[in-house]
């Protein structure tokens, strides 16, 4: 992800099927890791959209 976040990715989700996990990585700013979330939004960089977990989980 960091590497990405170099090449301009403003907004990446990594998610760990496991753990029902997802850390959630913006610019200039830490990690957030979140667990069992229903939703991921697309936030600034994507408004408007929104990926259901349940068909990841």
């Amino acid at each position: 992800m960091r590497e990405y976040q170099a090449n301009g990715v403003r907004l990446g989700w990594l998610l760990n099927r496991q753990d029902r996990s997802v850390e959630v990585y913006r610019q200039d700013r830490p990690v957030e890791v979140l667990q069992n979330s229903k939703t991921l939004s697309g936030e600034a960089v994507l408004p408007g959209f929104t990926l259901p977990l349940g068909l990841v989980w």
